[in-house]
This record gives structure tokens, sequence and C-alpha cells, in this order.
């Protein structure tokens, strides 16, 4: 078997050009899952992939229908007795505005230097194409040595709404012994990193509303309280002065990190310099009591995504808007139930919103943190998968952004989840000049080509 894997790694190797052909082309396809005119795109997206997975050898490739977007389905199942491994994926990506910020058209794959600029390069189209290409290596010279199947679905940047009606549905076609999810990312191009715990999340919307109409604040000014105001302040006292969060009850199931988790995150060499160089803000700021690395991975948020109120336009336009609206999610950790701080949201408004405004309030999107095992079979396979590759043990990491999927793939089909993924915290996902580096991302195939084996042989 160490003869086929050298093997399979040299093919990788020696095929770096057309896998990058797959990488520009399926890049180059908008498949924004939140515009409603972008449906053909989502569908061509879809079928490329479909395609790509006949062409090397997969079986039973379905382009299935959801209530939204199709899922894509494929599978091999040529090795009696070893585990199924379930590989995640989505082809749809965030909107690409503002374009004017872009070096280069966001659907454009563009290369300057070892980076590749395009909106969803590496969040995931990337890290589906890893995986595509490592089960293409091996394919070349024989089965593989595990049986695998592939659910690409086409609405996580959305929240996924018809995922788990989909996994409900078919249990029987995705029954698997381990989930493989590449939707993650290294540290740095030199540090492999393995991601044992994701945050959930709770997005909603929050509607302010005053008059029934936009006002003239010459006429009416200082006799209608401002719903932009009212939103304002709502917004300011959500946390206190120390950085925490003032929701009602948000932390009681909050679990408290321990030493030896905080020495281990404390491996991770990323420091508040870091940070700094990566934002580009004049200073950092957060929960005091922790460090970065705990705030961004361990530990809850609330931040503001968006606000929209009254005149926005070039010039001035002395009016008192009618409304006033902003976006809110919340990132939350093991414990935390998604609708307990929904409600405590809500009681909180209740609390504080003055009686000369009304309020609204929508939840968009879900889900609970993940955790996996630091210690299973699957992620010390691909442990030493890193190890391979890049020479040295990889590092263990809390990652601050949330993969519902992890917790589907538990609930639904009862398996655990081997998070990893060849993006680094700078390229940009959801923000113009979004970027994957070539180098780390070829590596990543040949990593996933030894997890493959490592599992196998385990």
């Amino acid at each position: 078997m160490t003869f086929t894997r050298n093997k399979a790694v040299a093919y990788a190797q020696d095929n770096q050009k057309r896998f990058l052909d797959d990488l520009i082309a399926l890049s180059s396809i908008p498949s924004v899952s939140t515009d409603p005119q972008a449906k053909a795109e989502m569908m061509r997206a879809a079928e490329w992939l479909a395609t790509r997975f006949s062409s090397i050898g997969l079986e039973h490739v379905q382009v299935l229908a959801t209530a939204l977007h199709p899922v894509v389905y494929a599978d091999y199942l040529h090795t009696p007795g070893a585990p199924v491994v379930l590989v995640y994926g989505h082809y749809d990506v965030q909107p690409a505005e503002p374009l004017e910020l872009w070096m280069s058209p966001a659907f454009e794959p563009t290369i300057r230097g070892e980076h590749i600029f395009a909106r969803g390069i590496t969040d995931m189209k990337g890290q589906v194409l890893v995986t595509l290409h490592a089960v293409e290596s091996i394919l070349q010279g024989g089965d593989l040595p595990v049986n695998i199947k592939f659910l690409i679905e086409g609405e996580e940047e959305i929240g996924s709404p018809s995922l788990d009606e989909f996994m409900l549905a078919n249990k029987e076609l995705l029954a698997c012994d381990v989930a493989l999810n590449p939707d993650s990312g290294m540290q740095a191009p030199d540090l492999p990193t393995i991601v044992y715990g994701l945050r959930g999340l709770a997005y909603f919307e929050l509607r302010v509303y005053g008059p029934d109409h936009d006002l003239h604040s010459g006429v009416f000014g200082g006799s209608v309280l401002n719903p932009a105001q009212a939103l304002a302040e709502l917004i300011a006292g959500m946390h206190h002065a120390n950085g925490s969060i003032a929701l009602p009850g948000f932390y009681d199931d909050v679990l408290a990190l321990s030493a030896e988790e905080r020495a281990e995150l404390g491996r991770l060499p990323v420091y508040d310099d870091w940070y700094l160089q990566a934002t580009g803000a004049p200073a950092l700021w957060g929960e005091q009591g922790y460090t970065s690395t705990e705030r961004v991975g361990a530990r809850p948020t609330l931040e503001i995504n968006g606000l929209l109120s009254g005149f926005t336009g070039t010039g001035s336009k002395t009016v008192l808007p009618a409304w006033a609206m902003a976006k809110i999610s919340c990132r939350l950790v093991p414990n935390q139930d998604p609708e307990k701080v929904h409600q405590a949201l809500r009681q909180y408004l209740q609390k504080n919103t003055p009686a000369a405004v009304r309020w609204e309030l929508d939840k968009m999107a879900s889900g609970p943190a993940a955790m996996s095992d630091r210690n299973s079979k699957y992620i010390q396979a691909l442990g030493r998968a890193f190890e391979s590759v890049w020479g040295k043990k990889p590092i263990f990491k809390r990652e601050g952004g949330s993969v519902p999927v992890v917790v589907q793939f538990k609930r639904i089909l009862g398996v655990e989840s081997v998070n990893t993924g060849f993006s680094m915290p700078d390229d940009n996902a959801h923000s113009p000049n979004e970027k994957l580096h070539l180098p780390t991302w070829r590596k990543g195939t040949e990593a996933i080509i030894h997890f493959l084996y490592n599992v196998g042989e385990a």
C-alpha cells in the first residue's frame, strides 16, 4: 500500500497544472446562493462538480433537488470492511459586493505571486477540489483504501435551510463511519492545523420603527424619537464596559475553559500583533480576562453585521427616518443553546426599548457549537498525514467560525467530524480580494491522500 500511496502523491504533483485549471473553472461560476437571480449559475456549479466526479470514476453521481439549491452526491464503495468516509463541502459563495474594492473581477480568478484571487476560492471551492483531486490521485492507480461518499451542498452561505430535511430523508444514502469536513483552515503555511472546535451561530435581524413615514427633521425633530438613535442606543447597551455581553443569562450555560485547554490554545503562535496586522485595526478590543485567541475561538460574541436607516446617498437630506435596521450575530460556544440566546435578546429588547418606538426581531439562522475528540483515531490519522507532508506535528485550534453541518452529522447520522482545510486566516473569506495560497493548497491534496490511506490502514 505504501507504493500505491507514493504513486498517488506523485500523480497529484504531476497534475498540478490541470488541478489549477479545475480551480479556475469552478471559481469562475458566480454561484451566489443568496441571489435569486443566480439560480442558473448555482445549477451550473452543481453540474460542473457532477461531471467532474463522473470523470474521475466515482459512481452514483447525482444532482439531487432540494427546496432551494441542489445537492451533489457521489460515491465509490469497493473496499469491503473499510470505513466509509463522507466528504462534505459546499459550492455556493458569498456575494462579491462591494465590487469596487476588488483588485481584479471577483469571478475572474487571477494569480498574483503565490496566491489566486476570486470569490469562493478559499471558502470553499478550493477545499472541495482538494478532496476531489486527492480521490482522483488515488483512483488512477487502483481502488481507494476506504469507501467514500461526497455530499456537496449549495446553501451553506445562507444557513443550509434545506440540508436538515435532505439528510433526514437520505440517512441510508449518507450512512458513514466518519465525516470529513474541509471547511476550516490552517494558522500559517508552515503550521499544519487541526480544528477540533467550531462555534455555533445565532443570527438576527432587528428592526426599530417610529413614525409611519419619513419626516422632515426640521419640522418634527425633537418631538419624535428617531428610530436610528433608539437602535444605536440599544446596540450600545448590548455590551458591558469590560467587553462582556449584557443580554440576561447569556453566559449561564457557557462552559469554563480548563487549564489544560488554555495551555493547548496557548501553543498557537498567534499574538496580539498578528491580529493587529491582519485586521488593520488601531487597537484590539474584547472580553477582559481572555487572550485574543481564546476570545476568537472559545468565548461567545455578539457582533453587529450591518446597519441601515434613513438617507445614505450622496449629499444631504434632512430626514427623520421611519425605521432603522441592524443585522446581529452571536457566535456560540459548546453548551449554549441558540434558542436561549434568541430569548435572551428578546428579553433585553423588551426591557430596554423606549415606549416611543416599537421593534421586531427575526431569527434568520442558528446552530449550536461543535467539538471533536482530539484523540479519536480519525483525527490522529489526519495528524499523521500532516506530519508526512509538513514534517511536523500539527497544532490544535478552536475555530471562531460556524459550520452547523458538523452538529447535523452528529445528530442525524451519529458520526463525528474531522475538520480540516488549507485556507489562511488572512484569505479574506467573505470580503473583497478573497484569495488562496497555492503552495498550501497543493500540499493539502497530498495531506488528504495520506489521510485516506491512514484511515484505511487503521
